[in-house]
């Protein structure tokens, strides 16, 4: 369905399971869970099936974000952290849910930075999965060497130097395998998604390279998760570590997945799930 949030912006969003549910003479509310997918210019289908996992534990709200796959397009000015993070606080007005767990996956996880930087009281728990607080290439490079070579290296520097659509298409084919330690669950899934390049290229080229988020998550006022695959060489160990250290101590956990790439639970789904599980539930 799409759900108008405001100013005519209508998100795509699906919805999996109740948030009321028997429990002997009382109707129990479970917490809502808020994904929010990668890219940019991606969408929401990389959380299905895996996340069905949670369903018992939470209601689980999924949507594209604003201009991306089954949502409205939007013009390229709305297309920032800024406005992708508000949208979270409007999503969760236009549904009526209060004190959301945001779990942001990737790109998604930059949202939720900004996010918890920009509503620090909105959310009552936060998942940062697999992101980077700022991008340092030369970081990334090292690691996309060490797991392919030199070429690998190569093609990850043309593209993020210089997106286009001709390198992101070299880069992918040749790169996305590295990503993850693990073959694709399903390997349908890739055509099961609604890409929008314009959006990935917009910010491959602006705001990505400027953006510094750690400092806004000393904002932070709610337990944060923080998960990370030391095996991911788009947003390696070492920016998750800046992230843990740039969040209140009292209020972050950090769990670091071995043998794991972009997305733990793509790698490790048993060890994922059971974390996210205790957290969501605690």
């Amino acid at each position: 369905m799409k759900v108008d949030i405001g100013g005519g912006v209508r998100l795509f969003v699906d919805i999996e399971g109740p948030g009321l549910v028997p429990d002997g003479a009382t109707l129990r509310e479970k917490p809502t869970l808020i994904c929010m997918h990668g890219g940019p210019g991606f969408d929401h289908s990389g959380f299905k099936p895996a996340f069905s996992a949670l369903a018992d534990v939470a209601q689980i709200v999924y949507y594209d974000h604003r201009g991306h796959g089954r949502s409205d397009p939007r013009p390229r000015e709305e297309w920032t952290l800024d406005t992708w993070a508000d949208d979270i606080v409007r999503l969760s007005d236009a549904l009526g849910i209060e004190k959301p767990v945001v779990l942001g996956q990737s790109f998604g996880g930059m949202v939720a930075q900004r996010y918890i930087a920009r509503h620090p009281a909105h959310p009552g728990k936060v998942v940062i999965s697999s992101t980077s607080p700022r991008w340092l290439l030369d970081r990334k490079l090292a690691v996309f060497e060490r797991l392919g070579g030199r070429r690998a290296r190569d093609l990850a520097e043309a593209f993020w130097r210089g997106p286009s659509a001709a390198t992101f298409q070299s880069y992918w084919d040749e790169c996305r395998g590295l990503y993850n330690t693990q073959p694709a669950a399903d390997p349908e899934a890739s055509a099961r998604m609604i890409a929008r390049l314009e959006i990935l290229l917009h910010f491959a080229a602006g705001e990505i390279r400027s953006m510094d988020l750690a400092p806004g998550l000393a904002k932070a006022c709610c337990p944060v998760l923080v998960m990370a695959g030391d095996e991911d060489p788009v947003c390696p160990l070492a920016d998750s570590e800046e992230i843990v250290a740039a969040l209140p101590p009292q209020w972050v956990r950090f769990e670091r997945f071995a043998n794991v790439g972009h997305g733990a639970w793509r790698d490790d789904p048993d060890a994922a799930f059971a974390v996210l599980r205790h957290f969501i539930a605690a």
